[in-house]
């Protein structure tokens, strides 16, 4: 809220080169942010009383938007990627999921691999989970279990991260 939009009886008020102006109307502080040339912009609307502040309000915009656009580029954000599997898989296969599983991790990514069944496959699901335990025991070095082996419908999944 800026300038008018201003309704609280009384705001606490810092002026432009940030000093304590002290507790007074809102008209007064209007009127004084009017004689400076610039505009009285509501801070901290849910103190007690408001904070308002004496700035250019287009310049203290342009700085918000700054702030958010580097603190914006300083997360990093974390995909999942998923790796497929089959319970009749060969080793050198395996291996090579393995391989492009550890990628990912070390790229900083999280890693669902999945077991999928199909048709009298369901019969073996007690055999395969060794399938999701050779796989981890492959990559141990690099990745740590996230969450368990879980049967989801038709396939087992399990979620992997990067060890620290």
């Amino acid at each position: 809220m800026i300038n008018e939009q201003i309704r609280d009886k009384e705001v606490r008020l810092i002026g432009e080169d940030g000093e304590q102006l002290g507790i007074m109307s809102a008209r007064d502080a209007f009127l004084k942010a009017q004689e400076a040339n610039l505009d009285l912009v509501k801070i901290a609307p849910t103190a007690k009383p408001p904070v308002c502040k004496i700035v250019d309000y287009g310049k203290y915009r342009y700085e918000l938007a700054r702030k958010e656009k580097e603190a914006k580029k300083k997360q990093k954000v974390t995909e999942v990627k998923e790796i497929r599997l089959s319970p009749n898989i060969d080793a050198n296969d395996l291996q090579t999921k393995a391989n492009a599983a550890r990628k990912f991790l070390t790229k900083g990514d999280k890693v669902k691999i999945s077991l999928r069944f199909r048709g009298r496959e369901m019969a073996h699901v007690g055999s395969s989970k060794k399938i999701l335990d050779d796989f981890l025991a492959i990559i141990e070095d690099v990745a740590v279990l996230d969450k368990p082996t879980k049967m989801e419908g038709r396939s087992m999944t399990m979620f992997l991260t990067e060890k620290k």
